[in-house]
């Protein structure tokens, strides 16, 4: 009985949003069935891929007797931190050569999100955090439970279904000095629209000159493009002005370590005597969180950054994706043309990354999850990855039947 149960009165929660999706195509018998909600890399064969460069990393590691099972420091393996800093910084930052950069491992993406968060809460006089309308959906839940109070700016323009600039720079300069924004580095999740290099140089002159914070969450690095250093443009040019930033970095996409959990909290600072001031106080942040973070994942990274070779074949791999994902972008595109599906989908093609921002309604999106067995997130975004040439003809049927019929 609940009733002898000291939990007896908890509610269930509603599943999360984007994780139910799998949760109910997981469900679903149905053989054309299609989950575009997954977050993560597919084969044009609808199969997860590990890296042949991360196997050939994991071989070595085995095969090295020196290796042990020791606690990592609290701040991660030192390797990985400082190649980590160096592919998002670029191998020549000025920052990184003046030792103005601290660098810690955390659990993904998500994790250095939160470290950073929390350090700010702590140690930060401003405890507003401005996040673009719309994000991630777990942004808002990271923030608001490390300490800070979110805020967001216009980013979206449905209209257009492109970037609403002139409200972005509104919100930014009507926000109060010192603030901290959350900018994604590349491959907005969930539209995939960027900024381009313009329009970021303007941000970052409206930034600076009302003194805001900028926090860049680099999930993507890499994937968006095709070349890490173009992905980590917008990252750099607020480095190169001798300003103070945070970077949360994940390797779950560029890597495919997603269930590794490999990720890296950078902080820019003005000296090396603050950066390491700075290191000082993380480090209490991570203590009473997880004590340290895990080693295999990391140990993978820093063997494929430091080898030429390797670092050379993961670069390959990593375009090879990226080539997928646009060439998944231009068939639905020439799809939905061929087909005369009513409206204009040419943003399917200029926005970047994993996921599209198609513009279908929740209606719409219902309509094919049950006539259809296409499952996505209600918001209209699905992942370009989950898509094959295969399945480029059911999805187009289930977008022209809910728009022609959905309206």
């Amino acid at each position: 009985m609940d009733s002898e149960s000291v939990f007896g009165k908890i509610v269930r929660a509603p599943e999360d949003p984007i994780l139910g999706v799998t949760v109910a195509y997981n469900k679903d018998t149905s053989p054309v069935k299609l989950n575009l909600g997954v977050g993560a890399y597919r084969t044009e064969e609808g199969k997860p891929l590990v890296l042949n460069v991360v196997r050939k990393a994991e071989q070595l590691l085995v095969n090295d007797q020196s290796r042990v099972k020791e606690y990592l420091p609290i701040v991660g393996l030192v390797d990985f931190n400082k190649l980590s800093a160096k592919l998002i910084l670029g191998a020549d930052s000025p920052a990184i050569k003046d030792n103005r950069v601290t660098t810690v491992q955390c659990l993904s993406g998500t994790g250095s999100l939160r470290v950073g968060a929390e350090f700010l809460a702590r140690h930060y006089h401003q405890l507003t955090i401005y996040i673009p309308q719309p994000t991630w959906g777990n942004h808002p839940k990271v923030f608001t439970l490390a300490g800070l109070s979110v805020k967001t700016y216009r980013y979206y323009d449905p209209a257009t279904r492109g970037l609403n600039f002139q409200g972005l720079l509104e919100d930014l300069r009507a926000a109060p000095s010192g603030a901290i924004v959350l900018l994604h580095a590349c491959a907005h999740n969930p539209t995939g629209v960027d900024p381009t290099l313009e329009q970021w140089e303007q941000i970052r002159q409206l930034m600076r000159s009302k003194g805001l914070l900028p926090f860049f969450d680099s999930a993507y690095q890499g994937f968006a493009s095709g070349s890490l250093d173009a992905d980590a443009q917008s990252v750099r040019m607020f480095v190169a002005d001798g300003g103070e930033c945070l970077v949360a970095q994940s390797y779950a996409k560029n890597m495919g370590l997603y269930g590794e959990r490999v990720g890296a909290l950078s902080i820019v600072c003005k000296t090396e005597d603050v950066a390491s001031r700075v290191e000082s106080q993380l480090k209490l942040v991570i203590r009473p969180m997880y004590s340290s973070p895990p080693i295999h994942g990391a140990s993978i990274v820093a063997t494929i950054l430091k080898d030429s070779t390797m670092y050379k074949e993961w670069t390959l791999e990593l375009k090879a994706m990226a080539d997928r994902i646009i060439s998944m972008r231009q068939q639905l595109f020439d799809a939905l043309s061929a087909r005369g599906t009513p409206g204009d989908w040419s943003h399917i093609i200029k926005q970047i990354g994993m996921f599209t921002f198609t513009g279908l309604n929740s209606e719409q999106v219902a309509f094919m999850t049950k006539e259809y067995h296409i499952y996505m997130t209600s918001d209209g975004r699905i992942s370009m990855a989950g898509l094959s040439s295969k399945t480029v003809p059911h999805l187009t049927d289930a977008i022209h039947a809910a728009v022609t019929r959905m309206g």
